[in-house]
């Protein structure tokens, strides 16, 4: 199997199927369930801007028990220090490698890669016909074709 390229690739790669699937599975009936109620797209679109993705929710974790870490190195319990060394170990392996060992913790949790969540945004935008302007005048000029693409995605 060749190694995975983008940063979704390594998350969603080391990650069990089972897991990949669920995600995928929970993703479709959000978007078949909006497809029905098409009303509440709109909110859910919101809730999607404010969905953490895997990237943030590993690196705020990691900050937050770091921090936790030193602050009690500080009071004087000096063996805490392995934390936010620890820490920053995993955020150093996500870095270079797109995975650390609370990935899998996460994503058991149904954490999504920004893919993920941003492949949810889109079939929500086109379920409700953002999309739509891209294919009123396919005969326009490619920069026309150009602008109607960037005024549907900037929605």
């Amino acid at each position: 199997m060749e190694e995975p390229k983008t940063m979704n690739e390594q998350v969603v790669y080391p990650t069990s199927e089972d897991v990949n699937q669920r995600i995928r599975r929970e993703t479709e009936e959000n978007v078949k369930f909006y497809a029905k109620h098409p009303e509440f797209i709109r909110g859910r679109l919101r809730e999607l801007e404010e969905e953490w993705d895997i990237g943030k929710t590993l690196q705020t974790n990691a900050s937050a028990l770091g921090l936790f870490g030193i602050v009690l190195s500080l009071l004087g319990k000096r063996r805490f220090l392995f934390i936010p060394a620890l820490m920053s170990l995993f955020l150093l392996q996500h870095g270079l490698r797109g995975w650390c060992p609370p990935l899998f913790f996460f994503r058991n949790k149904g954490i999504r890669t920004k893919e993920e969540i941003l492949r949810e945004k889109n079939l929500l935008k086109a379920i409700r016909g953002d999309y739509d302007a891209l294919y009123e005048n396919q005969q326009a000029e490619p920069l026309n074709r150009v602008d109607q693409v960037f005024r549907a995605f900037d929605e």
